[in-house]
């Protein structure tokens, strides 16, 4: 009797990519890669969201959800603290897709917002076999969100009262306020004196009686900012699970 045995071959992750769109079934053409890639890498460019698209022939039987969050954690995508990135995962002979979300961006793009992204930009489209139409808009879709978010930080910032002016103005109150009243009880002062002395002895004026309290000093302050930039290098983003799964 002749048993054959089949053995089941592991999908194996991908080496980190020096490309946003990494095609490995060849579902896109040449023309199709390099439209995604400038479009990904100008909205990367200007908002600093990170997204790298990965299509795979076949989950070989593979956990969808296992298989795309080691992909996250080996590819790094999205800054490194800032932890924005995004990966869209495709399987297509089974159909399904997933887009993993980076920490950062959770609060932005939810669970239910990514499921939403899946259901209206991809599946649609996908279902048609236009595939880079379904990741454009889901790309589009994705930094839409992006967009809202940083929108919305810099709104609630603008709201937020400047502590270090309002400080600078409320110690130059205080000081204007010493000085009239040293002013005032100097002049109160000579009063007193021309009073007391009359004509028996010459002026002497009395000085203020803080002494050299404004003798010499400054206002100033320091900061520093940082940024990020330049091609696609997986930045060292995080993922904790985050996205949502689905078919088409």
């Amino acid at each position: 009797m002749l048993v054959v045995f089949a053995l089941a071959v592991a999908l194996v992750i991908p080496p980190a990519p020096t490309a946003r769109v990494n095609d490995y079934a060849s579902a896109l053409s040449a023309d199709e890669r390099g439209r995604l890639e400038r479009f990904l890498a100008e909205r990367e460019a200007a908002t600093g969201t990170q997204m790298v698209v990965a299509i795979f022939r076949s989950a070989e039987g593979e956990n969808l959800e296992d298989f795309s969050i080691k992909l996250a954690e080996r590819w790094r995508v999205g800054q490194k603290g800032l932890d924005n990135g995004v990966i869209l995962v495709v399987f297509l002979a089974e159909r399904r897709v997933r887009l993993e979300v980076g920490y950062g961006l959770e609060p932005t793009i939810p669970d239910a917002v990514a499921g939403g992204i899946i259901r209206d930009a991809i599946a649609p489209r996908f279902r048609e076999g236009r595939y880079a139409a379904g990741i454009e808009a889901a790309a589009r879709a994705v930094y839409e969100r992006a967009g809202e978010g940083k929108a919305g930080t810099r709104a609630r910032r603008s709201n937020q009262p400047n502590v270090p002016v309002v400080g600078f103005f409320v110690l130059l109150a205080i000081i204007a306020g010493m000085f009239a009243w040293e002013s005032l009880s100097l002049q109160r002062r000579q009063r007193r004196l021309h009073y007391t002395l009359g004509s028996s002895g010459p002026y002497v004026p009395v000085g203020p009686t803080w002494g050299g309290f404004m003798g010499g000093g400054g206002f100033g302050g320091g900061g520093g900012g940082g940024g990020g930039g330049g091609g696609f290098s997986g930045g060292g983003g995080s993922f904790g699970g985050g996205g949502a799964s689905g078919e088409w």
